[in-house]
């Protein structure tokens, strides 16, 4: 009584269910869209052209408003530090995808400029990503192997590599790869499809990049050791290159070794001494570009190639070559992993982006940015490009050398440009040693990535299963289907989740409208007489049999049991009821004969035979009571219900009346009573008088309900 007492002293205002408030507020009917609101929203304007275009090409938002003095000379000095990067980066990665290297600097001059009309990030620095090139090379491996191109010598029995016919038919591969890619992207961004990065969740996209970078290590230590290896894809291809590479360890080119060994080391201590000095450096010390300067250098004047075996770069053909339309007859057979690099990429992109724009306040577009990369790709495929994405390593020297918008793109791809049609010949003495080295040394911020194990072990055990999980199925199933497979399993613990979600009883917080956990806060108090019941999910088909079965089981009785035993109780009664009205009947036909003789008729003038019997209760039928008589579902967290939730939901009122509980709704999203409307769950047994806003409405109800059936009583007696 005092609980009661107290919770109507904490209750002044009036409590209204849900039925009342659509009366007080006067809830809206859900709107039906129209034709004509439809067309009105799709009119054509000279706002909304102007509105679309902006939108699309955002350059022509931001460019008109450039503070020429404040940005420029930063957005120089940042370009020319970008290009000089993209330089090795760019011939590093074509090795990487198998490709050719001028196609690597192709990829960093395109995707750069194009970047600039359509990007909405200010120091995303696209171009060639390790982790695309390699998902690219196991594609090359696969459908062009170089046993494919295999030519003999002279008409001898010796065979060798025509790796001019292998480096067109890649070429031509991966640019359609690149076009399918973009057109994946920019499909994605109209139809506002930028949300499907989300089912990439943080730790998968960490765990995938771990990975993919173990393959890019893997796939260079031929480079490293000079020696020629087969080439591998499909589930396994990693391990099977690694014991080739183990096999044919006697067979090591000590020149490349040692060229390999001294170039990382050198740009290793460099890189360290960048970091450290950063602060004081007017602008990273080029350490990579100095590298392949030098080793050119020294292997054209020395000769590496012909005295020590040395392998090297090649031919670099200066100039731009003309667009080529894309061979859509590879459509089919790359259609699965140019979505998977299209997704791939463009999480990494908006994950960067998002990243600076906190940093620096500015707002980045997720569906733009997917449309931008898309057509940094779509275009770039036409020129012979390989799929790209964004560096974090060349997105944060453009921003630590003072780069404010994609006006140091501009100067970056400028950069490039030169390089291309003046310089990129020179390289052709380039050891691929040196190459091998810069791509394995950029490795270093993927794998301090595995220092998430520790983090996730501490904080979130399922978010280290999805690492795990994820990084074991791309080692052993290769980068596509591992990234398949690792989604699959993100998907998995969601739904296993919401299946298995936590269940409570909650209880009132002295002096408080607060009700929580009571096997978590000491101060809970259970509410006399009524079970709050709370699940951490929504309802839906797969844990709505678990919600109706954990309900059950919290209220500390057997529900079912009990409806059995009343329907056995009520069943017993009825026979019992029949056999007493069949003596009754016999008796008085008895009497009937005795007073009048047979077959006369006695009227009975008595109402108590017409009278309808009470209704059995559980006391009546001997049966044990609840020591509850209210439950309130804290429908709080419940943002959907499907059809199978609404008929268990119905199956619960029901259930509970049999054994004589009121059910109550408390804070049910107005989302969840439409369904539940449309769903037919209302009826003349269950109305909305049953749902409150809240659970101390409920609650407060209940009190009230309960005083005011006790003040009748007591009327009566």
């Amino acid at each position: 009584m005092a609980a009661e007492m107290a919770l109507s002293h904490r209750a002044p205002h009036k409590v209204l269910s849900e039925a009342d408030l659509e009366e007080v507020a006067q809830r809206k009917p859900p709107a039906e869209p129209s034709l004509r609101s439809c067309l009105r929203k799709t009119r054509c304007s000279a706002s909304t052209a102007k509105s679309l275009l902006f939108r699309f090409l955002p350059f022509l938002r931001w460019l008109p408003r450039y503070p020429v003095k404040e940005w420029l000379l930063g957005d120089i000095a940042s370009g020319f530090s970008v290009g000089i990067m993209h330089l090795p980066q760019g011939l590093a990665y074509a090795l990487l995808a198998g490709l050719p290297p001028v196609t690597g600097l192709y990829s960093s001059f395109y995707p750069v400029f194009l970047y600039f009309f359509f990007g909405t990030s200010r120091h995303n620095s696209v171009g060639p990503f390790a982790v695309i090139s390699v998902m690219i090379g196991s594609v090359t491996d696969s459908l062009v192997p170089s046993e494919n191109f295999l030519e003999s010598v002279n008409g001898s029995n010796i065979t060798i590599v025509n790796e001019e016919r292998r480096d067109a038919a890649r070429v031509e591969l991966v640019a359609t790869i690149t076009v399918l890619t973009g057109i994946f992207q920019v499909a994605l961004g109209l139809l506002q499809f930028g949300f499907v990065v989300t089912y990439l969740s943080d730790p998968l996209v960490r765990g995938y990049t771990t990975a993919a970078s173990v393959h890019v290590l893997v796939s260079q230590l031929k480079n490293v050791f000079g020696v020629s290896l087969g080439e591998y894809s499909g589930p396994l291809s990693l391990f099977k290159t690694f014991i080739e590479i183990c096999r044919k360890l006697p067979e090591t080119n000590v020149g490349t070794l040692v060229t390999a060994i001294i170039a990382m080391v050198a740009i290793f201590i460099v890189k360290e001494l960048n970091h450290k000095f950063a602060a004081k450096l007017p602008m990273p010390i080029p350490i990579e570009l100095i590298t392949i300067i030098i080793s050119t250098g020294i292997s054209y004047g020395v000769n590496l190639n012909a005295k020590f075996g040395i392998s090297v770069v090649g031919n670099i053909p200066s100039g731009l070559k003309p667009p080529v339309v894309p061979n859509v007859s590879y459509f089919g057979q790359v259609v699965g992993n140019a979505f998977a690099i299209a997704v791939v990429g463009y999480a990494i992109c908006i994950s960067l982006g998002k990243i600076f724009a906190l940093k620096h306040g500015y707002k980045v577009d997720s569906n733009q940015e997917l449309i931008a990369l898309g057509f940094c790709n779509f275009l770039g495929g036409f020129f012979q490009c390989f799929a790209i994405s964004c560096s974090m390593s060349r997105s944060l020297v453009q921003e630590s050398t003072g780069g404010n918008s994609q006006v140091a793109g501009v100067i970056a791809s400028l950069v490039i440009l030169v390089t291309i049609l003046k310089i990129g010949e020179l390289f052709r003495d380039l050891p691929k040693a040196i190459l091998a080295a810069i791509i394995i040394i950029n490795l270093k911020g993927m794998f301090k990535q595995f220092n998430d194990l520790r983090t996730l072990w501490k904080s979130n055990r399922v978010d280290l299963m999805v690492w795990i999980v994820t990084f074991v199925a791309t080692l052993l199933l290769n980068l596509d289907i591992g990234l398949g497979a690792a989604v699959a399993f993100g998907l998995l613990t969601v739904i296993f989740r919401t299946q298995l979600p936590h269940y409570s009883i909650l209880g009132r917080i002295a002096d408080t409208d607060v009700y929580r956990d009571v096997a978590e806060y000491q101060m809970a108090q259970e509410v006399p007489g009524v079970k709050i019941f709370r699940s951490s999910s929504t309802l839906y088909f797969a844990n709505v049999e678990l919600y109706a079965e954990t309900l059950k089981k919290k209220s500390g009785i057997n529900v079912d049991r009990l409806i059995e035993k009343k329907k056995k109780a009520l069943k017993k009664l009825k026979k019992q009821q029949k056999k007493a009205e069949k003596e009754k009947a016999k008796r008085k036909k008895d009497a009937e004969d005795r007073l009048n003789g047979p077959g006369v008729a006695v009227i009975e003038l008595s109402g108590a035979e017409g009278s309808v019997p009470p209704e059995p209760t559980l006391r009546t039928l001997g049966l044990p009571q609840p020591g509850f008589h209210a439950i309130v579902l804290d429908f709080s967290p419940v943002s959907f219900m499907d059809t199978v939730s609404i008929k268990i939901l119905k199956n619960i009122f029901r259930d509970f009346h049999e054994i004589e509980v009121d059910v109550f709704v408390a804070g049910c999203p107005v989302l969840v009573l439409a369904q539940l409307e449309r769903g037919n769950f209302f009826s003349s047994a269950i109305t909305k008088h049953s749902f409150f806003p809240s659970v101390h409405d409920a609650v407060v109800h209940i009190s009230g309900e309960r005083r005011q059936a006790a003040a009748d009583l007591s009327t009566r007696m």
